[in-house]
């Protein structure tokens, strides 16, 4: 049988402590009415000590399950999305694995910066189309704030912390991630990079004073770049999905910055009220962005079986990235899955 691949779950965490804009003030030369003319931002929050992404996944990934109404042991495959790994080794995704006790499933992370989530769950989404997995935890998760120079006005008001997670889970509805288009293109002129702590320059006093190990970002060349690629995917992913912006119950994209978000939608031509955005309290979460969004649209709005949503992003690689989601019947998907499991068990005490 061919299934698609359905979210069932979903979840999200944002950390305590609120930074303002005003907060900001205090740190560099900034003021609340430049931040958020230039990028719609008003606060973001901030991980506490302690904190990281893979423990912000974990309680995101916890969150997803409950609402999947999965156990961890049911998971097959965790793909964890995210720039700000807790370590270079172990991989984030299985100190996700281990945290939710979901032993027998794989495990491994994806960077494609702010793309990552739609990456991953275009990952996952073949693995259960392929046959390769019924149930993939996609986590996306990000601590920014640590990777942020705080002397540079220019970037370190626009990040910050969280995470988020789907289930995505086999059906055989026609519904799920109906399509994705990725893209990607070397920066070589590195307009957005943490240039240090990886092979070419591997950790020293040297990197250290240069503060190579923060997100150096070319603010105005990234904007051009951004608008253009998201919405060529945007459109290249509805055009195999068969259907137009008309279709579409909402629109959420990576929210890197409210000019983007606005320029974006001009270009394809979305009505304001389809677009989703919360950048005014969160600022830029990276990869963690789209799937908080998507936590907080279905929090406060009502969709319906057959509802699509539109996911676009743009990051650091460079990449860019949009998937076609419909909306699937998920209490019939529930019952596919007993009857899976029970099947599965019926093998297994053969």
């Amino acid at each position: 049988m061919d299934y698609n691949a359905a979210v069932t779950g979903w979840g999200w965490y944002s950390p305590a402590q609120v930074l303002t804009n005003h907060d900001l003030e205090k740190i560099v030369n900034t003021n609340d009415a430049w931040i958020h003319t230039r990028t719609g931002i008003r606060e973001r929050r901030i991980a506490a000590p302690g904190e990281t992404t893979s423990s912000m996944g974990t309680i995101a990934a916890r969150q997803a399950l409950e609402e999947a109404e999965l156990s961890a042991r049911d998971i097959d495959l965790i793909i964890c999305a995210t720039t700000t790994p807790d370590h270079l080794l172990p991989a984030t995704a299985c100190i996700i694995q281990s945290n939710l006790g979901a032993h027998g499933a794989a495990a491994f992370d994806l960077n494609t910066a702010c793309t990552g989530f739609i990456y991953a769950l275009a990952t996952g989404a073949q693995f259960i189309q392929g046959g390769g997995a019924k149930r993939v935890l996609v986590v996306a998760g990000e601590t920014l704030s640590r990777f942020t120079n705080w002397e540079d006005r220019s970037t370190c008001i626009l990040f910050g912390d969280g995470a988020g997670a789907v289930v995505l889970e086999a059906t055989s509805q026609n519904a799920g991630v109906l399509s994705t288009a990725l893209g990607s293109r070397g920066d070589t002129e590195q307009m957005l990079s943490i240039e240090a702590g990886g092979c070419a320059r591997p950790a020293s006093a040297e990197t250290i004073a240069e503060k190579a190990h923060f997100v150096k970002m070319r603010g105005n060349e990234i904007f051009k770049v951004a608008v253009r690629s998201m919405s060529q995917a945007a459109q290249d992913a509805l055009h195999k999905a068969g259907l137009s912006v008309h279709d579409l119950r909402a629109v959420i994209p990576h929210q890197a910055n409210h000019r983007i978000l606005i320029a974006a939608q001009h270009a394809l031509g979305i009505e304001a009220k389809q677009m989703f955005v919360n950048i005014d309290r969160y600022g830029n979460t990276g990869a963690s962005s789209i799937p908080i969004a998507l936590g907080e649209f279905l929090q406060s709005n009502s969709i319906d079986v057959g509802d699509h949503v539109l996911f676009i992003a743009f990051g650091g690689g460079l990449t860019w990235g949009a998937a076609v989601l419909r909306w699937a019947d998920i209490p019939a998907a529930k019952l596919e899955r007993q009857e899976s499991l029970l099947k599965d068990k019926v093998v297994l005490t053969r």
